[in-house]
């Protein structure tokens, strides 16, 4: 595995993370705090997988998630006596690093970033979330960890699940998703290359085009691969709703780890269908994702069929 914090996205924030990474290392008792919801058992994973592989004690807490709680309740997190606490509060809306205010726990919210892009230098502001600051601390943690390396092409799945890639490009997830692609830890793929991908979550495109393609694919020069994909695709940009940046993800930067039939945002919708919606279920329903995702190193559901 890379150091994330060598990637310019993380430029700003490093320091920070070096910081969080220390103070967990050195304490004799981690308690970790994430709401209870897919991002916070996504970050979650991140830390208590570092902790596990670098002998580190660790309680795991979820509270309730903002959708739970009334308007103006802010979320549970007590401090522990003893040892640290560590609220990684994936809810929170973004902050400037220097607008956080010092507490006698760490608690960690999507920042305030800038990444340097293209041959003009342009500088494009942004939020770096909380998933992908916990890969980043769980690097530091357990570097050459077998758990954290199985979490790790993870990393960049709360960027997906976000908001930015519905209205322009969200250059931290693009760059966080080629990172891992480049140090091994996930493929890039197209749709037609992706053995299960789940139905419905390109709208308006057949599923019986897209198991004809994927048939012929093989065969197929690259020139009559692009021409057949944005012809398969073009029904869908007739759809308000889906943003031209996530379209072009879902067809050709399908994110696959190792030889998985199943890629990873089409594990991630599986899970969000089958997201409970009572509060007293999602608490262990998160604990039970969660203790399958360290024991396998996959969020395969298993069927792929709806």
């Amino acid at each position: 595995m890379r150091d994330l914090l060598s990637l310019p996205l993380f430029s700003g924030i490093a320091s920070r993370m070096r910081e969080i990474a220390d103070t967990i290392s050195q304490t004799p008792l981690v308690h970790l705090h994430a709401p209870a919801t897919l991002t916070g058992v996504l970050a979650m994973a991140q830390l208590e997988a570092a902790c596990l592989d670098a002998g580190l004690a660790y309680s795991r807490r979820f509270f309730a998630p903002k959708a739970h709680r009334p308007r103006d309740e802010p979320p549970s997190v007590p401090i522990a006596k003893q040892g640290c606490t560590v609220g990684l509060m994936t809810e929170e809306p973004t902050w400037s690093l220097s607008d956080l205010e010092a507490l006698p726990w760490l608690r960690m919210t999507p920042l305030s970033t800038s990444v340097v892009t293209g041959s003009s230098n342009k500088a494009h502001q942004g939020s770096l979330d909380v998933v992908a600051q916990a890969a980043a601390i769980a690097a530091l943690l357990a570097p050459n960890g077998r758990r954290v390396r199985s979490v790790r092409p993870m990393a960049s799945l709360g960027m997906w699940m976000g908001s930015a890639l519905d209205t322009s490009m969200d250059i931290f997830h693009n760059v966080l998703m080629h990172q891992l692609h480049a140090e091994g830890s996930l493929r890039l793929v197209p749709l037609p290359e992706v053995k299960q991908p789940k139905a419905g979550l390109i709208p308006n495109v057949s599923q019986r085009r897209v198991a004809k393609l994927s048939k012929a694919w093989p065969t197929m020069a690259v020139e009559g691969r692009r021409q057949a994909l944005s012809e398969l695709v073009l029904p869908a940009l007739t759809v308000r709703t889906l943003s031209t940046p996530r379209l072009e993800s879902l067809v050709w930067f399908r994110m696959v780890v190792g030889e998985d039939p199943v890629d990873l945002v089409s594990q991630i919708h599986h899970h969000m269908e089958a997201w409970p919606t009572e509060a007293v279920d999602v608490k262990s329903h998160c604990s039970k994702v969660l203790d399958d995702w360290l024991g396998t190193g996959s969020l395969w559901l298993g069927s792929t069929t709806d």
